[in-house]
């Protein structure tokens, strides 16, 4: 038995073989009505498009490339990314090819050129700090490659992209912990050349300015996104006098690694110790105690941002270029009120 063709589809849906083209290539402008009765059709025949014959009509390979920094991002940033993509893929019909690189490599934008054209994809997801990166960018749209930026901090009017509120989310979850009491506050602060979680920072510094309070510079730690050196950070600031009552950190990465300092030292959280975290990733609610943190809501951003790119596509007259989402704070066990460091000697 020979397999559906696109013309017994037309057939059974009753409409010209250009609709149910139209239906499989998620064009816009095709009424519900007849979205649903060809789809129907699709399913009742079981009819699979000829990707081969799609790319061909259409001039496109419906293939879109996720290239992202491999060495320095975290596992479950990358993830959420990857799963926010795929949720646009699967609803506008295109398949997904992943690239890792090093960010630091000197070659890193001719591999990512390279990387385009031999794949031959359509266009590509940007995430941090490749969204920031100006020379890749300009080198992109010189060449005329479609892509969309995610957590951009520069140069927003030159391209699509997708952002959250990283200063004011920061700004917030700070202002938290002076709520709770807290004035002796650190902030660990992620790679300098991630400006989105730079943004971080200035949003700490921004509640520490506005509530009047003293910020020490031996207090403010440079880490790498990573565990390990939440861990480095933690040992510099917990194993000192005096030391903070509260950690605010640019990840949850690097909050779990403070924490696993402050239990080796006996520190109790939260009784002795506030830790707080950004991200609010599996890892937050995973952690012992459970870590407050700022939820952003990295599978949506992937999506919307994948969106908007296949829909400059589809209308590239489009003049909606960015999407914003709002961070929310999640308070969990690993922060309480702040106490005067002597009074746990006399508890």
């Amino acid at each position: 038995m020979s397999s559906p063709t696109i013309d017994d589809v037309a057939k059974q849906a009753k409409v010209s073989i250009k609709t149910v083209s139209r239906v499989v290539n998620r064009e816009p402008n095709v009424r519900k009505e007849t979205r649903e009765k060809v789809q129907h059709a699709i399913d009742l025949l079981g009819y699979t498009p000829n990707l081969s014959a799609r790319r061909l009509a259409a001039k496109r390979s419906f293939l879109v490339g996720l290239v992202y920094d491999n060495f320095h991002a975290t596992s479950a940033y990358v993830v959420n990314v990857q799963c926010g993509v795929m949720a646009s893929c699967s609803q506008s019909g295109y398949e997904l090819l992943i690239h890792p690189l090093n960010v630091d490599n000197a070659t890193l934008i001719n591999e990512v050129i390279d990387f385009t054209h031999r794949s031959q994809v359509d266009c590509l997801v940007l995430p941090p700090p490749l969204s920031d990166h100006t020379h890749l960018c300009n080198q992109l749209a010189a060449q005329n490659i479609p892509f969309v930026r995610l957590s951009p901090v520069f140069n927003l009017n030159d391209s699509l992209y997708v952002q959250t509120n990283d200063r004011s989310a920061a700004f917030d979850m700070t202002m938290k912990l002076i709520e709770l009491g807290h004035r002796d506050i650190a902030f660990v602060a992620g790679r300098p050349d991630h400006y989105a979680v730079s943004e971080r920072h200035l949003g700490f510094v921004d509640a520490m300015q506005s509530a009047a309070l003293p910020i020490r510079e031996e207090w403010i730690k440079i880490g790498a996104s990573t565990f390990d050196s939440g861990k480095d950070c933690g040992v510099a600031l917990l194993n000192n006098t005096p030391r903070p009552t509260a950690i605010f950190a640019g990840n949850d990465e690097m909050a779990a690694g403070v924490m696993s300092i402050a239990h080796s030292l006996g520190i109790r959280i939260p009784k002795d110790l506030s830790v707080a975290g950004f991200d609010d990733s599996d890892l937050a609610r995973q952690s012992w105690p459970a870590l407050t943190s700022v939820r952003q809501p990295v599978q949506a951003m992937a999506k919307a941002a994948a969106d908007l790119l296949f829909l400059s596509l589809k209308t590239p007259s489009n003049t909606d270029l960015s999407r914003c989402f709002a961070c929310e704070i999640i308070l969990r066990d690993s922060t309480g009120p702040a106490i005067k460091i002597n009074e746990t000697a006399n508890d």
